[in-house]
């Protein structure tokens, strides 16, 4: 074959690697193991653009390299397959889910071996498979069987809990639970009925029932999480989200708080992202603080008769001037007078429109209103009225804040605009009548038993005083809630809970037995809520546990599948444990894992808080999932555009160079008809029906020249690329190296296709030393020579280096660089040719395999070759050009062997003509001799 013809070589490969599971991959603990992972993708309709494959194909060069080292590598695939855009085309069209999914999924395989990767799909998993999520509803009820015990610092059996229990009571037990939970002896535990004890131990497991406030999607019809949630609408489908309470399954995931902060100490995970979890686990000292109500409430029929405050600034304490509650704190439709009733209602209904990042990112608008009750003060025994605004969050602390308009902005904006004292509380605050000064300098003032005394002294008398008082104590806050654990949808993995009544006539939640796992999801006529506002597997006909009991109707969230998959791809096909103690044994965990910053506070955070109780029950060894984690930058789109003229008597498009001759409007144009920024008029008119009939082109030479911006890869902007398409013209190696090509790997860059053409042009010219353009084999056996070591051993060197360090972008580069060397020296030798496949093999495995068998060696055998050893001798000079400088320039240029000492050089440039010549016969005063750099004669 003369010409390169990567269609061709790429099928018949791809077909090669399948047909002999080239990389299959087992248990071999001859070798030294190293996992890749990619965060695995939700398998949308779209199938991939050309901004998908960058982290893929970074970690399949990492992956292949780390084979050629000797290393047994895992590189799987799978797919997060649960999702809601499958629900809501089931919605909207009736087709189930999961005929969606899977058509979704045989999409992104063909596209991902269209791309030749490495992946092992013998171990292919999807969430959405009743043998996978069998797994992860077994988790969940080892959750639910499990209690963190703070003694010991992890989760326990909750056996462990109920042996507390009888033997000393709940006075013995230290446990991450509710506050305020009744207290009992041994002889009161052991005297309760089973179904007594069984309640009991619901308020301490790790999952559990509870009333929160959640981000509910009416149209949805169900509770999304945060970071599904953007500007107040869901991020699927842009519909109005609300803040509503439920009751939910939720995970306390609170009793990971400290591990999770100090685990960050052992991952090489970059500082930004750490810091990013560290920000939302929320970690703050200071002191809880009850505030009496001036008229005690009843409150689920219990007297509520204080408000509880978390502060981080105690010292500030008598600078308070009001009270401010959540909208959704509990207490306040009860310490809501009735004058104020209507006003409190509907500020409520206003708040529950906006999310909570909306409220908090707010810091503009000021709002609240007042309950009309009031609390007292502590210390001073003043009265403090309450009120409510949306700045203050129900989740965060006790919902309540303690307003000090003098240290705090917010309360001094609230305080200015509603008229509410600001009290200065140090001699060190300034210019209180602009805005509030937090400073922890100065001396206390306004502040009886704390007047005069600095920040540390004033603290630690503080906090003693409440706690010897029973006024407040010393605490540690989070801002990390427990993670809500439930979804209102049906496709996800139904929890395995029952409810069956007490004794008591309480409807109570029992695991299903285990032997019945999976639980699988039932068949229903309609993928939406019913009409009574259950969820939709409220749908599903005489679906009842034991034919008696209602089940759990609300499926598990999103994330749930996606917080341990590293651990299924070890050991697929299990049919008795998630995975056998031989595979985690030697498998153990992800050494590098790639993926976006958007997952940092989401799937991150889920997945090592379910790693770590993993660890506490025995079932793994690592308190860590990912050793390392690289987050790949995002692609953008080149976006192209035309220039409709405004007010035309008919459609007209004026050309770029045009435009500012007319008024006109700037509209997206596909990029795929777009060639050089030339637009195809003719495609153009066939494609798009939103630009009116018989439209005029106003053009310059003859030719419509479009505009262009570096934007957001989306459909919506017409700019998106299918790889599918440049695999077929360019060939799938020619995307994989243009990839990496376009710039480092953890920063944004754009998209622009016609750079491709350049790594097109180095493949047709590598294909060059091989094949002549007659197509004939023009590879000897020849021995090299020294410069063509050199090219190759340099390239052997800084490729290894590259990506050691993931700088795959400077990789290409020197591929380059080494091809038109070799060019240049004529070289077709076999020794040096073959050991350049090796190294390229990662980058571009077809033409390498292609090349490699062309060499004579055994098909298919480059993906297990040697990477070939850096001799650096091969990078000695024999000899170096020193320029000699006289009298301050640089006036010769002389050759002495790389090995020549100081002496040597001196006597040489000393004796040579052209340096006496430009002495001029000026006495020598002293030379220099810079060793391979220079040599300085001074006169």
């Amino acid at each position: 074959m003369a010409n390169y013809d990567p269609q061709s070589i790429e099928k018949k490969w791809q077909q090669y690697w399948e047909d002999n599971q080239t990389y299959k991959v087992e248990v071999d603990t001859s070798k030294p193991k190293f996992y890749v992972l990619d965060m695995f993708p939700y398998p949308s309709g779209a199938g991939l653009h050309v901004g998908h494959p960058l982290g893929y194909i970074a970690s399949d060069i990492y992956a292949r390299y780390k084979k050629l080292k000797g290393f047994n590598v895992l590189h799987p695939m799978g797919f997060d397959s649960f999702g809601l855009p499958a629900e809501q085309y089931a919605i909207q069209t009736g087709q189930h889910p999961a005929i969606t999914t899977e058509k979704n999924i045989e999409t992104y395989i063909g596209q991902l071996k269209n791309i030749g990767f490495g992946y092992d799909w013998s171990r292919e998993i999807r969430t959405s498979s009743p043998d996978y999520y069998k797994w992860t509803q077994w988790i969940f009820m080892q959750l639910f069987n499990s209690w963190y015990n703070k003694e010991t610092d992890k989760a326990e059996d909750i056996e462990t809990l109920k042996a507390l229990f009888s033997q000393s009571g709940s006075s013995a037990v230290n446990a991450v639970c509710a506050d305020d939970l009744p207290e009992f002896t041994a002889e009161e535990w052991n005297a309760l009925s089973p179904d007594e004890q069984y309640k009991i131990t619901l308020d301490y497991r790790m999952t559990y029932l509870s009333y929160s406030v959640v981000n509910f999607c009416p149209e949805l019809g169900m509770v999304l999480s945060n970071d599904e949630v953007k500007d107040g609408v869901s991020e699927r489908g842009g519909y109005p989200v609300i803040q509503k309470k439920m009751r939910q399954w939720m995970m306390r995931i609170t009793a990971y708080c400290d591990r999770l902060i100090d685990g960050l100490e052992q991952v090489d995970w970059s500082p930004s992202l750490k810091e990013q979890q560290k920000n939302w686990i929320g970690r703050s000292k200071g002191a809880s603080v009850k505030f009496p109500l001036e008229n005690p409430v009843s409150v689920q029929n219990e007297e509520v008769n204080h408000v509880e405050v978390f502060t981080t600034r105690v010292d500030t304490i008598y600078g308070v001037s009001f009270m401010v509650l959540a909208p959704e704190n509990e207490l306040v439709s009860e310490i809501t007078t009735a004058d104020q009733k209507a006003e409190i209602e509907a500020y409520i209904e206003a708040t529950a429109k906006k999310s909570e990042l909306d409220r908090m990112s707010d810091v503009k608008t000021v709002s609240g209103a007042f309950t009309g009750s009031y609390c007292i003060h502590p210390l001073t025994g003043e009265k403090i009225p309450v009120w409510i605004a949306d700045y203050v969050l129900a989740g965060y602390g006790t919902g309540a804040v303690m307003a000090v308009p003098s240290g705090d902005q917010r309360d001094w904006a609230f305080a200015t605009h509603f008229n509410l004292p600001i009290v200065p509380i140090s001699d060190a605050q300034q210019n209180l009548d602009e805005a509030a000064d937090d400073t922890k300098a100065g001396k206390y003032i306004n502040s009886e038993m704390i007047n005069g005394l600095g920040y540390d002294e004033a603290v630690n008398k503080l906090i003693t005083y409440l706690e010897e008082n029973k006024l407040g104590k010393g605490k540690i806050n989070y801002r990390l809630r427990d993670a809500v654990f439930a979804r209102q949808r049906y496709w996800g993995e139904p929890v395995p809970v029952y409810f069956k009544k007490s004794a008591g006539g309480e409807e109570l939640p029992y695991l299903i037995d285990q032997e019945e796992l999976p639980l699988v999801l039932p068949e229903i006529d309609e993928y939406k809520p019913t009409e009574t506002g259950e969820p939709p597997l409220g749908r599903a006909k005489n679906w009842k546990y034991k034919r008696e009991y209602e089940y759990e109707l609300s499926t598990m969230p999103g994330w749930a599948g996606s917080s341990w998959y590293w651990y299924r791809y070890m050991d697929p096909t299990n049919k008795e444990e998630f995975a056998s103690k031989e595979a985690l044994d030697y498998w153990q965990d992800v050494d590098l894992y790639l993926g976006g910053t958007e997952h940092a506070t989401g799937h991150l955070l889920y997945s090592r808080f379910w790693n770590k109780f993993l660890k506490d029950r025995g079932f793994v060894k690592q308190e860590e999932f990912a050793k390392k984690l690289i987050n790949q930058g995002m692609i953008q789109g080149r976006s192209s555009f035309v220039y409709r003229v405004k007010d035309a008597a008919q459609p007209t498009f004026v050309s770029y160079g045009l435009r500012k001759e007319y008024t006109t409007a700037k509209l997206h144009v596909d990029v795929n008809i777009v060639d050089n920024d030339i637009l195809d008029i003719e495609q153009f008119k066939s494609t798009r029906n939103d630009i009116g009939k018989n439209p005029t082109f106003i053009l310059e030479d003859g030719k419509y020249i479009c505009g262009s911006e570096v934007e957001k890869m989306s459909k919506s902007k017409f700019n998106v690329v299918n790889p599918d398409d440049l695999v077929a013209r360019y060939g799938a190696d020619t995307l994989r190296l243009y990839e990496m090509f376009l710039g480092p790997l953890t920063e944004a860059k754009p998209w622009d296709t016609k750079g491709i053409e350049g790594t097109s042009r180095f493949l047709k010219k590598l294909w060059k030393l091989f094949i002549d353009q007659n197509g004939n084999y023009i590879v000897t056996e020849d021995k090299p020579s020294k410069e063509e070591l050199k090219s190759l051993h340099k390239a052997i060197k800084k490729v290894g280096e590259d990506i050691e360090n993931f700088s795959f972008n400077t990789s290409v580069s020197t591929f380059m660089i080494c091809v038109n060397e070799l060019t240049d020296l004529k070289c077709h030798k076999k020794e040096i040719l073959e050991q350049l496949m090796v190294i390229l093999s990662p980058y571009a495995p077809h033409i390498a395999e292609e090349l490699w068998a062309q060499l004579g060696n055994e098909k298919g055998t480059v993906t297990s070759a040697k990477f070939p050893d850096f001799n650096e001798e091969y990078l000695k000079e024999d000899n170096i050009t020193y320029p000699i400088q006289i009298g301050g320039k640089v006036r010769v240029q002389l050759e002495f062997a790389a090995d020549a000492s100081k002496e040597e050089i001196e006597k040489a440039v000393l004796a040579n003509e052209q340096v006496i010549k430009w002495m001029e016969g000026k006495p020598l005063r002293k030379i220099i001799v810079v060793p391979k750099r220079i040599v300085n004669v001074v006169v």
